[in-house]
């Protein structure tokens, strides 16, 4: 399988991801826009990953490779080819399928659960409820044509589908301590105390084991979900 990933900044990368792709011998390639925007052709990967990232989808005029971004995204999605996309990577996904991407209610920063949504067959299925790790403070509308795959109580649309292929997610199922650490670190003038929706810096650090043993088994269950999307011969 071969596999290209947008990286916005360098401190959030793949996290657990990587061990999916490693147990596939996935070939991974890479789009780092913080190194060099340049960006491959459809034809040559099979799975689109979208990670996530400070900055907001309406910063072209800070990061003009936005805008490429948000053209090459649209290409993919003509091409019927499977796409993941995590935070701002979802916010990308549903801006350019035609929908609001605005500032949440409030920032949502920490450990907060995530409730499933009742769906069909024919789309992933979430547990009732989960934990998860967020850090953001914007949101999307559902775009036209996806189904509301999970919501939290500070968030209305924490995960869509778009056809069989389109799987996005406002929160991270992919955070490791190392990569959590690493968001402390780099965006640590948002956590601000006293609000119910953003913990402390202990409070993110101290979360059980098993938390990350569930997230981690969910996000291989949507890359195993969008993977069934991508032609057999190249698995």
């Amino acid at each position: 399988m071969r596999v290209h990933v947008l990286q916005h900044v360098a401190f959030e990368g793949l996290g657990s991801m990587e061990t999916w792709l490693e147990d596939r011998k996935a070939r991974v390639t890479w789009t780092r826009f913080y190194e060099n925007s340049a960006l491959p052709e459809p034809a040559e990967f099979d799975l689109l990953i979208i990670l996530g990232g400070p900055m907001s989808i309406h910063d072209e005029a800070i990061y003009p490779w936005l805008s490429a971004e948000k053209r090459f995204i649209g290409e993919i999605i003509a091409a019927d080819l499977p796409i993941l996309g995590i935070c701002l990577g979802a916010q990308l996904i549903a801006h350019v399928c035609g929908a609001r991407v605005v500032s949440g209610r409030q920032k949502e920063i920490g450990w907060f659960p995530v409730y499933a949504e009742v769906s069909d067959v024919d789309h992933f299925q979430f547990p009732r409820q989960i934990p998860a790790f967020h850090w953001h403070g914007e949101t999307f509308d559902l775009p036209p044509g996806a189904t509301r795959l999970a919501h939290s109580a500070a968030c209305e649309n924490q995960a869509f589908q778009i056809g069989n292929q389109i799987i996005g997610l406002q929160f991270h199922l992919e955070s490791t301590a190392f990569s959590i650490d690493a968001l402390i670190r780099h965006c640590a003038d948002e956590i601000i105390p006293g609000q119910p929706t953003i913990q402390s810096v202990e409070q993110m650090l101290d979360a059980p084991s098993d938390a990350y043993e569930q997230i981690h088994a969910q996000v291989q269950r949507v890359l195993d979900f969008l993977s069934t999307q991508v032609p057999q011969k190249v698995l």
